[in-house]
């Protein structure tokens, strides 16, 4: 459900988390944690990555400072899980 939603939404950043997306996936049915279908998003968040800083030059000496901002991106996807009355 969630890959389809990202597939069809028109930003550039759900082409980003599409990815992430299906190698939480990927990974999680390496450990054989379930089925791809059947497996759910817990968590999504982003958090900020490092700043890279660099400079672009000006007129008369002088220099621009420019920062390269960068992000980390975490998917955490799980199985249902089973629940039965006794």
């Amino acid at each position: 459900m969630a890959l389809a939603m990202l597939k069809h939404l028109p930003r550039h950043a759900a082409r980003v988390i599409e990815k992430v997306l299906r190698s939480a996936v990927a990974n999680a049915e390496q450990k054989e944690l379930g089925d791809s279908e059947s497996m759910r998003v817990s968590k999504a968040f982003v958090n900020c990555g490092p700043i890279y800083k660099r400079f672009r030059a000006r007129s008369m000496g002088r220099a621009n400072a420019i920062q390269k901002r960068t992000s980390h991106i975490t998917v955490v996807v799980e199985a249902p899980s089973v629940t039965g009355k006794s």
